[in-house]
């Protein structure tokens, strides 16, 4: 019962989401309440801050961080860090740009980049992806840790040129290949060769 129950909710949430990004890229961002979305997605105002308790956690929620996550826990400990981000980040990319996931996952984008209260409030979910990603690599010293954060952080910049290149491309471009680019520009083949970094462009 348990997992219906939580079935249920995130289907509820999910579709929540969807009915306020429509809006927001419909109507506009500001110009869009909370009683709208609940009204499109035909549940109460209440509902909705339940399962999103700002208008802001309307764009920004997802579960990208357990996934990205995941991918790094499960990868060779070996490699050396940025190959295990880099790797988690553009396996993650392919996985949500497949079939109707792309559409959503660029209007979420375009709007975390066009409006200002969505720019202010996503550098929180950057630095709790980079903890999720931290949190995923074996726990060491000081040190260790110091390193983890580093490799994090300079692979989510490397990521986030390529997201905003691929919606201003309109996400014609393949996004796992932009992302591949960009590690490997930043970090250079020695160090970052991942999926599609071999590519030619």
């Amino acid at each position: 019962m348990s997992t219906l129950r939580q079935q249920r909710r995130a289907e509820t949430q999910r579709a929540i989401q969807t009915h306020a990004i429509r809006l927001f890229t419909e109507r506009g961002y500001d110009a869009t309440t909370v009683a709208d979305v609940a009204e499109a997605a035909g549940v109460s105002p209440m509902t909705v801050y339940r399962h999103f308790p700002t208008k802001e956690d309307l764009v920004l929620v997802d579960e990208y961080g357990a996934l990205i996550a995941g991918r790094i826990a499960a990868s060779p400990a070996g490699q050396p860090l940025v190959r295990r981000i880099g790797t988690a980040l553009v396996e993650a990319a392919a996985l949500l740009t497949a079939g109707t996931e792309k559409r959503f996952l660029l209007a979420r984008l375009r709007l975390m980049i066009s409006t200002p209260a969505l720019r202010a409030r996503h550098l929180d979910n950057v630095y709790a992806l980079q903890q999720a990603i931290v949190d995923a690599l074996p726990a060491g010293d000081p040190e260790a840790d110091f390193r983890a954060h580093a490799a994090a952080s300079a692979c989510l910049a490397a990521m986030h040129t390529a997201l905003v290149r691929w919606a201003a491309d309109d996400g014609r471009a393949d996004l796992p290949d932009l992302i591949s680019k960009a590690l490997a520009a930043a970090f250079g083949p020695e160090l970052y060769t991942g999926p599609c970094s071999g590519k030619a462009g």
